[in-house]
């Protein structure tokens, strides 16, 4: 998992400027994951939800049907998205002659390229397409 999706993945659920103090504290946390080690990393999430685990199971019940719901529905998710990809954020470490990059940033440029260049050549069947796609990837 590629470090700037994940950090997206938990700014769209806590927003930009959450104003929880337990979103707040997620958020410092995720601003350290390009910069910290995967041992302290996972410290530091753990301590995060130790400390805000009443928080994180506080319910709410809807006065018309009776049935409860997770009142901090998006800071749960934030958390379960790391929780759940937390062994594959550091995958880049466990294969150092390999000089895997933790974002996708280059391959996200070379795929802009050649989606301008599959679009400058409109109209071309998706036989041709294929051909220069194979052409482009064999360079």
């Amino acid at each position: 998992m590629c470090h700037f999706h994940q950090k997206m993945i938990v700014r769209r659920y806590l927003t930009c400027q959450p104003k929880l103090q337990p979103a707040i504290e997620f958020g410092n946390i995720m601003k350290l994951l390009c910069f910290i080690t995967k041992p302290d990393f996972e410290k530091e999430v753990g301590a995060w939800y130790s400390r805000w685990q009443t928080f994180l199971k506080e319910r709410t019940i809807n006065p018309f049907t009776g049935k409860w719901f997770y009142t901090h529905k998006r800071i749960r998710s934030a958390y379960r998205s790391i929780k759940t990809n937390m062994p594959y954020l550091f995958t880049y470490l466990k294969y150092p002659e390999m000089n895997i990059p933790n974002t996708t940033n280059h391959l996200d440029g070379s795929f802009t390229h050649l989606k301008t260049l599959l679009r400058v050549h409109r109209g071309l069947k998706k036989e041709l397409k294929l051909k220069i796609i194979g052409d482009y990837l064999d360079k």
